[in-house]
């Protein structure tokens, strides 16, 4: 499948957005968690279009999504100040970079059959080069009178759900409304911070050449793949049978061409805590409030693909209280991540990487001129991941996959693979 979409973007203006009042004396100092501390020095994307307006041009836009940026900084004040190495933020309201370009394209060339790699363009920076920031926005002019409002968000104070938790609190702030929600900082409190000191985060990010695509299943090849993994009377979830039926074609599609590999083909979903804590955690609970399940398939499950499921569960049903119990402890739980780098840093070891954001109100972020047409994400510095996401008209899912280039090409020609997916719509 060729990439087809080309655009160039101008940058126009940059500023620096502070909090519209100042963070308290005694807040200033922000204690990252141990999970802040192991996740990747990484901004994670996401992009929201929107369609014009022609009741509210550009420009009002611009200084109504600046005022209430400002407004929602208070409440969010950790976003505004500045990391200090890997142990904390320095809260001192420095500020969140926005940025403002324009492209010639109008949306619909843009958004209609996204190219994640494209994308990055609409980002305010590389995202392994954010420096001490831990967000920034870019705001993208388009020729018809669209735009699109990226934002990144560090990985060292911020899971998919905080990241979230902004942008929606920020998108209510835009429309007026007063009843926003006060996020609960308490993460450090309860993984208390480790001294790790030798300990490389930036374990699974990758320098190859990375190549990301977007894939759609519709509702009823969704429906398929769970008839189709269902085992015995238990029936997968959507992102349970998706996750089988990519890794399953990932293994078949990319295995080395002698017939011998000798590596770990491993499944990771991302885990969210917050529910499986005792007591749970309210949804507002910010920061890096997630583990990862890790799934080593077996011989029958790697050859035929059944007992993934079961297997899949298995993993995924052991991070409960007593594991998050351990895991506040942070010692036993730093030797499995040192084992698993080695093993990936050797080549012995093969993440497969599944994070799911469906169910996320991303399309209900309406900052006063109407909800997201499009909601996307970019090309990713990891090997082997897979972004779920809902279709806007909620009528499928989209998966956003990260690969090297080589495998892609071969993945993405695997004709099982294209018999379950949606192809891309005409121009």
């Amino acid at each position: 499948m060729s990439e087809k979409m080309k655009f160039e973007v101008e940058i126009i203006s940059r500023e620096t957005i502070k909090p519209s009042s100042p963070t308290p004396n005694h807040l200033r100092h922000y204690q990252l968690s141990f999970l802040d501390q192991i996740s990747p020095p990484v901004h994670m994307p996401i992009i929201l279009f929107f369609h014009s307006n022609v009741a509210a041009p550009s420009l009002h836009h611009s200084t109504h999504l600046k005022l209430s940026l400002s407004h929602i900084l208070t409440r969010f004040y950790p976003l505004a100040g500045r990391l200090s190495g890997n142990a904390s933020i320095v809260c001192t309201d420095e500020g969140v970079s926005f940025v403002e370009a324009t492209t010639k394209s109008p949306l619909s060339e843009v958004a209609e059959n996204p190219v994640p790699g494209e994308y990055n363009k609409l980002l305010p920076h590389e995202l392994d080069d954010g420096g001490e920031t831990l967000m920034s926005v870019q705001v993208t002019y388009f020729s018809c009178g669209g735009m699109a409002v990226a934002t990144c968000f560090s990985h060292k104070v911020a899971d998919a759900l905080s990241m979230v938790l902004f942008l929606t609190n920020w998108a209510a702030a835009s429309r007026g409304e007063t009843d926003l929600v006060q996020p609960q900082f308490d993460s450090a409190k309860l993984f208390p911070a480790k001294d790790l000191s030798g300990f490389l985060p930036n374990i699974g990010m990758t320098k190859e050449k990375m190549v990301a695509k977007r894939f759609v299943f519709s509702n009823s090849a969704v429906a398929a793949l769970r008839d189709k993994y269902t085992d015995g009377s238990t029936r997968p979830t959507r992102v349970e049978a998706l996750s089988i039926f990519i890794w399953n074609r990932f293994l078949q599609s990319t295995a080395p061409e002698s017939g011998h590999d000798r590596r770990f083909h491993v499944v990771i979903h991302a885990v969210n805590l917050r529910t499986r804590m005792d007591p749970p955690l309210p949804e507002h609970s910010f920061g890096n409030l997630y583990r990862i399940a890790v799934t080593i398939p077996s011989k029958e499950a790697r050859e035929q693909g059944r007992g993934l499921l079961r297997e899949m569960r298995e993993s995924i049903k052991s991070i409960d209280s007593d594991f998050v119990s351990k895991l506040q402890k942070g010692n036993e739980h730093l030797r499995f991540i040192a084992e698993q780098a080695q093993r990936f840093m050797k080549g012995k070891l093969v993440p497969y990487n599944f994070t799911s954001l469906c169910r996320m109100p991303l399309y209900e972020a309406d900052f006063g001129w109407g909800r997201p047409v499009r909601v996307g994400s970019t090309r990713l510095p990891f090997k082997n991941l897979v972004t779920f996401m809902e279709t806007g008209s909620g009528d499928g899912i989209e998966a956003w996959i990260n690969m090297v280039e080589k495998e892609m090409a071969r993945f993405e020609a695997d004709k099982e693979f294209l018999a379950f997916i949606l192809p891309p719509r005409s121009p």
